[in-house]
């Protein structure tokens, strides 16, 4: 049965339907896509790091200040600023019984750096050799200092998966994937659920008091909601700002929000295969007609009540690497016409912009369209399921992208994969050289302040080039019932199960 309902009289009987009783021991997620692969190489959906953070634990994790902290490992030392010891956990296996120990982390690191189609190999590629020193102990040998690398770790490229279990599945692991979390993966029913099951040989096991955590992908927020009104979801990793008011008027639920480390923007097509050959994709002015054009203030009050930040950068405000001379251009339809007209096209600018189905990024894209209409735009809408929407951008099948980033705890995680040549996430394929000398000089520097000066500079550039348009930076809000205990909000939005437990 496919999860996205037509409306919420439809939800209610959602609880019914589902193969789960309202048991005190089953906790219910409502995600707001559905995951692509869910193999931590390969995978790139923000939503598939929240299964996986019920399934598989990292070398390191961060708290709710954003420390790195032990998780699979117990500590780290650089010996000098190119040896990174890493000590391991002892006593820790994998869901299908095997060790984990130094081999697994090198195994998994090697196959970060080399697989095929590997969404890892950007974000270590500082790593030069992996050394085991003993069953327990793992030397990374790097190319040179890298200050982003340990924040990586708290990620998808710190996540370890069984060597044995990847080997046997090749191609297919994504399908079943084996880690070493709280929680083993049981069943995946695409755009419906995925069901894990509670692992008894788990490291932690006191930390965690569910046998069974469901996720259930439902794009529309409205039946989300309903979902959560009539009990049939725990908790929903995300409640759009309309609807915050019903959450707090319900004595049955709560919400919990914070800040977030996450961006969404519009990302051009300026350099990935034949649909990169438009006007937008190959005219900086153009570009730069097209964001003023946008009010930006004005679109996250209609879609989001205005409780978003309008932002014209990767970093939100709270990071240590944010600019603040850098900001959105007030919208300026008369400057943008001068632009096109400078740039010499013909008008209108048609511009086929890609959406998912998730009712405010269509609402949202909708508001883009009428504004950039009086600028001399011509813009379509296209709608695309989400995963769908990620093999079309990493295709080239695209003219623009309007797509979140969920953000990383070290800024370089949100500027490095979308704009250095052959980044992961660069789904346009913007190239600048200059731009790129920038990004892996900033890698190199500890001293925020030396890497505030250039990006700085960076931003200099980028903001003429307009490669993406940088758009508002999200909360995060979480609702859930107002009796599930325990839970920590950190900025990556993660939804951590430690400590998660119903009061009667």
């Amino acid at each position: 049965m496919r999860r996205i309902l037509l409306g919420a009289a439809a939800a209610l009987s959602l609880a019914a339907a589902l193969p789960f009783a309202a048991d005190a021991q089953t906790l219910r997620i409502g995600l707001r896509e559905d995951p692509d692969l869910l193999d931590p190489t390969l995978g790139s959906s923000y939503v598939g790091r929240i299964v996986y953070a019920g399934m598989c634990d990292k070398l390191f994790d961060l708290d709710t200040k954003l420390n790195i902290v032990p998780m699979l490992a117990t500590g780290y030392r650089y010996e000098d600023p190119t040896h990174l010891l890493i000590t391991l956990r002892q006593g820790v296996t994998f869901h299908d019984g095997e060790p984990f120990n130094a081999e697994a982390v090198k195994y998994k690191l090697t196959r970060d750096l080399t697989a095929k189609g590997s969404m890892r190999a950007g974000e270590i590629n500082a790593i030069q050799s992996i050394e085991v020193v003993d069953p327990y102990t793992v030397r990374l040998v790097l190319k040179a200092p890298a200050s982003p690398l340990l924040a990586q770790l708290t990620d998808r490229a710190g996540i370890m998966i069984s060597p044995k279990a990847t080997e046997a599945a090749g191609a297919n692991f994504g399908l079943r994937p084996v880690c070493a979390g709280p929680f083993a993966f049981e069943q995946r029913v695409p755009q419906d659920r995925i069901v894990l099951k509670r692992y008894p040989g788990y490291w932690n096991p006191t930390a965690y008091h569910f046998d069974q955590v469901v996720y259930l992908p439902i794009p529309n927020s409205s039946v989300r909601l309903a979902n959560l009104q009539a009990g049939s979801l725990d908790l929903v990793e995300y409640v759009v700002p309309t609807d915050m008011q019903a959450v707090e008027r319900d004595p049955k639920l709560k919400l919990a929000i914070g800040d977030s480390l996450a961006y969404t923007g519009i990302t051009i097509n300026t350099g990935n295969g034949p649909a990169a050959n438009t006007a937008i994709g190959q005219n900086a002015l153009v570009r730069q007609a097209f964001e003023l054009a946008i009010d930006k203030p004005a679109l996250i009050q209609v879609v989001y009540n205005g409780l978003f930040n309008p932002t014209a950068q990767a970093n939100p405000p709270s990071s240590p690497m944010y600019i603040p001379q850098v900001q959105s251009p007030a919208r300026d339809v008369a400057r943008a016409q001068a632009l096109l007209k400078q740039a010499g096209v013909t008008l209108p600018v048609k511009v086929v912009v890609t959406a998912t189905n998730g009712p405010e990024i269509q609402q949202a894209a909708e508001v883009v369209q009428a504004m950039t209409k009086e600028a001399g735009f011509d813009v379509t809408i296209k709608t695309m399921e989400f995963a769908s929407s990620l093999q079309a951008a990493y295709g080239g099948d695209f003219q623009a992208y309007l797509i979140g980033w969920s953000g990383r705890s070290d800024a370089d995680g949100n500027m490095w994969p979308m704009m250095h040549t052959g980044g992961t996430f660069n789904y346009g394929h913007y190239a600048n050289p200059t731009v790129d000398a920038l990004l892996d000089e900033a890698r190199v520097y500890t001293d925020p302040a030396k890497r505030r000066d250039v990006y700085t500079k960076l931003w200099e550039i980028v903001r003429q080039d307009v490669p993406l348009v940088y758009l508002w930076n999200p909360k995060n809000i979480v609702g859930m019932k107002r009796n599930l205990t325990g839970f920590q909000q950190v900025p990556d939005g993660l939804i951590r199960l430690q400590g998660l437990a119903f009061t009667n």
